[in-house]
């Protein structure tokens, strides 16, 4: 096996069988059944409610009865994209991981640590005969990649803890102790045919290699985003009519390719080119840190449709791409070195009817959240938008009060010889707020092991990192009182 080498087989071992079953947003029955199953045959109470999130159970050990219980969390569900060239299937194929001697990660697509690896340490401590502790119930949710769905349904009735440890974050040493909160704009327009240029040639623009990453953990990176990239090379073009356009993946994904096919007349198509040539000369030396592997081709096709999208339907889309806020829109003032605001252009794309715009703002301060919404949404609706604000979330406020946090930090220095961990709020959104706002009296923090750009094809987990976290856990478990 890929982990003969690494010292906690019994982690890599479950994450393996997590990794083997498909568990895209949306699909989580697989993953469910899977642990129901595994619950059983270990002799682990469990549970699930009307949505589908799953509940496990374990005591506490003998002369531990009157410790307060814990709650081990995570989600189920997995961001799922791959590379152009891969034909994995993500309705039914298993994760390939491949270990490097320091990092795990999978061949072709994302790795899904983000959030197996939570899973997997939760379901190697309840298994663990050698720990001494209190009463542990875990807690795994469904599709919280695509708008933490699970955590607002949640049943409060089957969780008695009030103190959750949420295995979600992706740097060891930090705990975090708030977060932002999110919304999301998607915008439609409708797809104005028509006959092409008299005289037409045709040709297809693509973006990529870019690092995409995570819309909350890299968005500060500063890295391209493909979209933006396409649209602010069109709007220097001549006119163009628009075949087709793509770009993004998932709406919690900075896009790391995009792509559009036009039409242009023949007379233009040497400006074309020199406008394309011109802009991958400014672009690659403008990101040549974050983005190293730029690529921008222009390759012209022989042949064509017979129509295509008018003219300013065409420039009123490209216009909206071009002047939506993308990145980082503010830094917080009350928090060192973390994001208050951003909006991640996350998708575009065209069917036979319409075309359409996916945005996922966030922020720690909920008016600077829907005031970005709105700007965002203002862009597109000039242009002919229609916009639908939807998927809001709230933030996750520090408690100051948190007897959580003093007994999490006082196991870190322990655990870690002395060393303070970073007690901070982070800019991507995680389920914490939520299940304190469904759960009366919960007081929650977040960790998690070292783990590098979750949500793209270059996600990979440092092994000693989530062995070391895996054991910071059993320590605190133990130790608590």
């Amino acid at each position: 096996m890929w982990y003969e080498n690494l010292n906690e087989k019994e982690l890599w071992k479950n994450f393996d069988a997590i990794s083997q079953i498909p568990r895209e947003s949306g699909n989580e029955e697989g993953i469910r059944n899977y642990i129901l199953s595994w619950a059983k045959e270990n002799h682990i109470a469990s549970d699930t409610d009307s949505v589908g999130n799953v509940f496990l159970y374990s005591p506490a050990t003998k002369g531990r009865e009157n410790v307060p219980a814990i709650c081990l969390q995570g989600h189920m569900d997995m961001v799922c994209v791959r590379t152009k060239e891969s034909r994995h299937d993500f309705s039914k194929d298993p994760i390939e991981i491949v270990y490097d001697g320091k990092y795990v990660r999978a061949k072709d697509t994302s790795l899904g640590a983000d959030n197996g690896i939570a899973v997997a340490m939760a379901m190697t401590i309840i298994t663990d005969r050698s720990l001494e502790h209190g009463p542990i119930e875990c807690l795994f949710t469904i599709s919280e990649e695509t708008g933490m769905n699970g955590a607002f349904a949640l049943d409060p009735e089957k969780i008695s803890a009030r103190k959750l440890i949420n295995i979600d974050s992706e740097e060891e040493g930090i705990i975090y102790t708030g977060c932002a909160g999110g919304i999301e704009v998607d915008c439609k327009k409708r797809a104005v045919r028509g006959p092409l240029f008299e005289k037409s040639r045709f040709f297809t623009l693509s973006i990529s290699g870019l690092l995409g990453g995570h819309s909350g953990g890299e968005i500060h990176k500063g890295r391209l985003n493909a979209i933006k990239a396409l649209a602010r090379i069109l709007h220097r073009a001549p006119e163009f009519m628009l075949i087709d356009i793509k770009g993004g993946t998932k709406r919690n994904v900075i896009p790391s390719e995009a792509s559009a096919s036009f039409a242009v007349r023949r007379e233009e198509a040497e400006t074309l080119r020199s406008v394309v040539v011109q802009a991958e000369r400014e672009l690659k030396e403008e990101y040549s840190l974050t983005d190293p592997d730029l690529l921008i081709s222009l390759t012209e096709q022989r042949k064509g449709p017979t129509e295509a999208v008018k003219v300013k339907c065409s420039h009123d889309v490209i216009e909206a791409l071009y002047l939506t806020p993308c990145g980082v829109q503010s830094m917080s003032a009350a928090v060192e070195g973390v994001v208050q605001t951003s909006n991640n252009l996350a998708i575009v794309g065209l069917d036979e009817k319409e075309f359409s715009l996916v945005n996922s703002t966030r922020s720690l301060i909920e008016s600077s959240k829907l005031e970005t919404a709105y700007t965002v949404a203002a862009a597109a609706e000039a242009f002919g938008f229609k916009i639908a604000i939807t998927g809001n979330y709230p933030g996750w406020a520090p408690n100051p009060d948190s007897a959580l946090e003093k007994e999490l930090v006082s196991a870190y220095r322990e655990y870690y010889g002395g060393k303070d961990p970073k007690v901070i709020c982070i800019h991507a959104g995680l389920e914490c707020g939520i299940i304190n706002s469904r759960i009366e009296g919960m007081d929650s923090l977040s960790i998690g092991p070292n783990l590098w750009d979750v949500h793209s094809i270059n996600e990979k987990l440092e092994a000693e990192s989530a062995e070391r976290t895996l054991g910071f856990l059993r320590h605190f478990l133990g130790e608590v009182r």
